[in-house]
């Protein structure tokens, strides 16, 4: 079944009219994401350029943060940052709200600047918010930046009228109203990459173009990737390097999330599998390996993929790429764009695509995408956290 053809009264028999039409918009709000940025670009460039100047050439921590999807977001565009972001500035580090809330020690220190780059859907995560009051408890100089969907959510509400936090608000329909975080994720990876990468303004307009581009041809090309999950596949594993690493665990808790655990999933990147986690692998599990365009890095994207392939264990091993000198022997999902577009920018057509396999995964196994969680034990705003005062 193409969910993206179908009529809405199908759609909401089957518990994904939402999702569907969450997944299926993003291209459209990657546009509107690359004007905001635009219309707010001189205003960002300010920002950024008189934190520099009170530093007085002190190397400024950059620290991208949120919890669950929010912190992927981080994980998929630091490598790159770390490779193409002011380096003269700037340390680029993902460090989730989950991780500093119980150990803020361990990543917060007082005399180290540091701009804390916060991502959310709501922003009413109580690890986000706690975050937030931590790094105000024990760092000197603080800067942050709050880019989230909501702009009645506490994390928004906190930024107005505080002069050291600038906040950037997302499309509104990026503030996903699905349980699965899709257009809220990449609105906020594609944001932060335009503030802080040092690609030109044309060349990032180039980026964007070809993956909007790239993300309506998974649009177009929904029976094929249906068609990846065929047989009796219970096992998805993910794999790539970089940025695209860092996509893994994005792209395998869709499925974990939309099928409520009923397909079992894993993530790794293409050379660490071999370690251990290569053991997941039987003839019920679909490998699906993201495909870099640096064509060093390939060369390990493509050593795993073959070798799965060998192996002759997994159900199916899949590439998605797009076309290049060296490629897969085997079955692939190739674009027909995007052969030069750097591999963070390649998250988000490589993302809609996994997304894509998420909705499927769940209606395979009689799931409702739209409230996935028929338990209530897991929602959409996390529940039951509790925050305790530090005392430093």
């Amino acid at each position: 079944m193409e969910l993206f053809k179908e009529n809405q009264e199908t759609l909401e028999k089957l518990g994904a009219s939402i999702t569907t039409r969450e997944i299926k918009q993003q291209p459209t709000l990657w546009q509107e994401a690359f004007d905001h940025y635009n219309d707010q670009r001189q205003r960002i460039e300010q920002f950024i350029a008189s934190i520099i100047a009170a530093e007085k050439g002190k190397k400024i921590r950059v620290i991208f943060t949120g919890a669950g999807t929010s912190a992927y977001v981080g994980d998929s565009i630091t490598p790159y940052l770390n490779h193409k972001g002011n380096k003269e500035h700037f340390i680029f580090e993902s460090i989730p709200t989950t991780t500093i809330v119980s150990n803020p020690y361990d990543y917060l220190q007082t005399e180290e600047p540091i701009i804390l780059v916060s991502f959310a859907r709501s922003g009413n995560s109580p690890e986000s918010v706690a975050t937030v009051k931590l790094a105000k408890q024990l760092v000197k100089n603080l800067y942050q930046l709050t880019i989230t969907c909501a702009k009645e959510g506490q994390l928004a509400l906190e930024a107005a009228g505080d002069n050291r936090n600038l906040l950037l608000l997302m499309p509104e329909k990026s503030n996903d109203l699905g349980f699965a975080m899709t257009g809220s994720f990449t609105c906020m990876l594609l944001s932060a990459l335009l503030i802080f990468d040092t690609s030109s303004e044309d060349e990032k307009e180039l980026f964007v173009q070809t993956a909007i581009q790239m993300g309506e041809e998974v649009i177009t090309r929904e029976s094929e990737i249906e068609e990846l999950l065929a047989g009796s596949i219970d096992r998805i594993a993910y794999l790539g390097s970089g940025s695209l690493a860092g996509l893994t665990r994005e792209a395998q808790l869709k499925v974990l999330e939309l099928t409520a655990g009923k397909t079992a999933t894993i993530f790794d990147s293409s050379v660490g599998f071999r370690h251990g986690p290569k053991s997941f692998v039987n003839e019920k599990t679909l490998v699906i390996v993201f495909v870099a365009n640096d064509p060093y890095t390939r060369k390990y994207d493509l050593d795993i993929a073959e070798e799965i392939k060998a192996d002759t264990i997994a159900a199916a091993i899949v590439t998605v790429d797009t076309e290049a000198v060296a490629n897969f022997s085997g079955r692939r999902f190739t674009y027909s764009k995007g052969t030069a577009l750097p591999e963070a920018y390649l998250v988000l057509p490589y993302i809609l695509l996994a997304q894509t396999i998420a909705i499927h995964s769940a209606l395979n196994v009689d799931n409702t995408p739209d409230t996935p969680s028929a338990t209530g034990t897991v929602n959409r705003v996390v529940k039951g956290v509790k925050i305790y005062e530090y005392q430093d």
